[in-house]
């Protein structure tokens, strides 16, 4: 791994994202207690930098900081699927109140800025990450406030918040980013063109994939942790 400009990453940056892959990748059991001088020897790096990265990914919701030290989070993809739920049922109601309503009308130029955003991340494409889980929210957020139902939307962002852990594991390859980037252009430009319908279907298809993602690559972190735990 080496930074854009070819040289190698800083311990803070080694030590980020040396860390969010041993999570992700269930080296560790939900619930488990990280122990920072094991921690230092697996990334390789000293205990300044270490630390930086357990509070940014505590922050991420992908550990929880506790009196004694940090731990893995734990989470239940029952409710996980409870709060897709609850999510797809917000998500589409801004839509379908302005398809129900023709007197009622979108803010166009919030959606127009979004557009713009994505189209420029489908020519400079980022690195996977938690950056693009905080982009994707605000798209869906913008998306729920363009409708006008500012209540709606608060709700919507307090799921966002309960799910936003796991779904840290929706954003790791470069395929999901670029699969994610076309389909909210998709769904901008149906609601910029005046088919909102058509964005309502193609928007709970999004949000399903955005699930079967997640869900799939939790279940293979648990999967993962056994084998390790076995070895």
């Amino acid at each position: 791994m080496t930074t854009p400009g070819g040289s190698a990453p800083s311990q803070s940056v080694r030590a980020l994202e040396g860390l969010r892959e041993l999570v992700l990748a269930g080296h560790f059991q939900p619930g488990e207690r990280l122990v920072e001088g094991r921690l230092c020897d697996q990334v390789e790096v000293s205990r300044t930098p270490l630390r930086e990265a357990l509070i940014r990914l505590d922050a991420d919701g992908l550990l929880e900081r506790r009196e004694d030290g940090y731990y893995v989070a734990r989470y239940d993809l029952a409710a996980l699927r409870d709060l897709y739920e609850l999510r797809v049922v917000l998500e589409l109601h801004g839509l379908r109140r302005i398809a129900q309503n023709p007197g009622l009308r979108l803010d166009l130029e919030l959606l127009a800025e979004q557009r713009a955003f994505w189209d420029r991340l489908l020519s400079t494409p980022p690195e996977p990450g938690p950056e693009l889980v905080r982009a994707d929210e605000t798209f869906h957020v913008k998306l729920s406030a363009a409708s006008g139902n500012a209540a709606v939307t608060d709700q919507l962002r307090a799921v966002n918040a309960r799910i936003r852990p796991l779904r840290m594991y929706d954003y790791s390859t470069a395929e999901r980013v670029h699969a994610t980037t076309v389909e909210h252009l998709a769904v901008l430009d149906c609601v910029l063109d005046g088919d909102v319908e058509g964005a309502v279907v193609l928007l709970r298809q999004h949000v399903g994939d955005s699930l079967a993602e997640v869900e799939d690559k939790a279940r293979r972190s648990l999967t993962n942790h056994a084998l390790h735990a076995v070895g």
